[in-house]
This record gives structure tokens, sequence and C-alpha cells, in this order.
């Protein structure tokens, strides 16, 4: 399997694990809107490893989490979780991480 370019993992820290099953969607800006550059849903170590290209160009890319989907029926502030981010030099990985629970969001550059 090819390595994307821009990855992500989630962890629900609310119940202390990784967060399996959620649907991730990355997309890549595109003039005045957003182009889909793919999706995919996280493993059971919360993962998702291949969402997108092999490689993207400097730019503006978001990553849009289906917390709803993944919470379902239980109490939850966030319906989804979108975290945009610039990428300025195409020739490294950009790994972003989400920290989850029903009613607080964390995200930061991860390796």
């Amino acid at each position: 399997m090819t390595r994307s370019a821009i990855t992500t993992h989630v962890l629900d820290t609310a119940a202390g694990h990784p967060a399996r099953g959620v649907a991730v969607r990355l997309e890549a800006r595109a003039g005045d809107g957003w182009r889909e550059l793919g999706t995919g849903r996280t493993d059971d170590d919360g993962r998702v490893a291949a969402i997108g290209p092999e490689r993207v160009d400097a730019g503006d890319y978001r990553l849009i989490f289906d917390a709803a989907g993944y919470f379902g029926d239980r109490d939850r502030f966030f319906p989804e979780v979108t975290v945009t981010f610039t990428v300025a030099d195409p020739q490294q990985h950009h790994h972003v991480p989400l920290l989850l629970s029903p009613f607080a969001i964390s995200t930061y550059r991860g390796s």
C-alpha cells in the first residue's frame, strides 16, 4: 500500500482508546471552493494511512471528520470536525492527529 502525503490518527480521549470507524474526507482548496482528494475510515488503531495522493502541492487542505457517525446516539456537541491547515513544503509528510471526545477536540501537527 502506498502512503498518502497527508495522514491522520483519531484518538477517543473520553474512552481512552483509538477511535475506530471514523469517516474522514480530505479536501484541497480549489479557487473559491474545495475539491475532494480522498476519503477513508479509521482502522482499529484509529489511523487512516491512505486517504489521498502520495504527493500534494503547497496550499490549503482540510480533513473533515464525521463525529456524529462515530458517536452515534451518545450525547455529543460536535457533529463534524473540520481541521484546515497549510502545506508549505510539499516534500514533507503531513500527519494531522485529532483528539476527540463528545465535548472537546484538539489537534496538532504530528510526525
